[in-house]
């Protein structure tokens, strides 16, 4: 947010205060319902209930105790790591080609690519579990796989071409005419410019996958529980706040994670010569 300059009126120094205010309202009106789970998950007594009895560390030790959480957050891990290696070569490639110049139909393809992020997920996993079938993918961790990589996939294309925007294609030119091949181009002096984009759509992609639910419950076997399925499935047999310990530990990974791409974003600034 820009700064006020010192000779604003004190109507505007005013309306600056009240615009101020109305973002912290509406900031604090969209994550309240976080604030209220979390405090939950160290509750003493099995209920989800305020004001709280006492203060117990039992839901979490339930957590990394019990096998069935345990076997969730590894199947989860599996499939984002899976899920973001891909998403980070057919993004990127798919940047790559999309920025330049010669590029036909460059906005309809673009279009395309970023059409899961706009279609509803329940429409999206509908539709795949439909086309899965007929390849057999259903019930599969590579179904899943695939599913999720063409979920996460707009976000490093986005990513990356945001970072792609501010890039000098001299230093390609350059590159060339000094007999560097296009690899050598690419590795050189391509690579560690766009590599903040490219670890920031990955950390996205990662997120994507790890916290998505829908497209499992459509493509998943009964036997093949995510972390989020399994916090599904805990909702509608048995409610425990083990439940809000995982999901306070989702929240705490996904915060993590947006401050890393925020740092990988300034650092990106810096490299291009942009930052303030």
């Amino acid at each position: 947010m820009m700064a006020l300059p010192p000779y604003a009126s004190p109507l505007e120094r005013l309306w600056r205060v009240a615009f101020i205010l109305l973002c912290a309202l509406v900031l604090l009106f969209l994550i309240s319902p976080i604030l209220a789970i979390m405090p939950l998950s160290f509750n003493s007594e099995p209920y989800f209930t305020y004001p709280m009895p006492g203060l117990s560390m039992k839901w979490y030790a339930d957590f990394f105790q019990d096998p069935r959480w345990l076997d969730s957050v590894r199947a989860s891990v599996f499939i984002a790591v899976c899920t973001t290696g891909l998403s980070m070569v057919f993004g990127t490639l798919a940047a790559l080609g999309l920025s330049r110049s010669n590029f036909p139909h460059r906005a309809l393809v673009m279009a395309f690519l970023i059409s899961p992020m706009i279609v509803p997920v329940v429409i999206t996993a509908v539709g795949m579990y439909l086309f899965f079938a007929t390849l057999g993918f259903n019930n599969t961790y590579f179904g899943i796989i695939l599913a999720h990589t063409a979920l996460a996939t707009p976000f490093v294309v986005i990513t990356v071409t945001a970072t792609l925007i501010g890039f000098d294609q001299s230093l390609i030119r350059a590159g060339a005419s000094l007999g560097a091949p296009p690899m050598t181009v690419f590795r050189k002096v391509t690579f560690p410019l766009i590599l903040p984009g490219m670890i920031s759509g990955a950390l996205f992609a990662f997120i994507t996958s790890f916290d998505e639910v829908v497209v499992v419950l459509f493509i998943a076997s009964p036997d093949q529980r995510t972390l989020p399925k399994q916090m599904f499935s805990g909702i509608r047999e048995q409610i425990s706040p083990t439940i809000a310990a995982a999901a306070t530990l989702l929240i705490i990974s996904a915060a993590l994670m947006l401050v890393t791409v925020e740092l990988l974003r300034r650092r990106s600034e810096r490299l291009r010569g942009i930052s303030s």
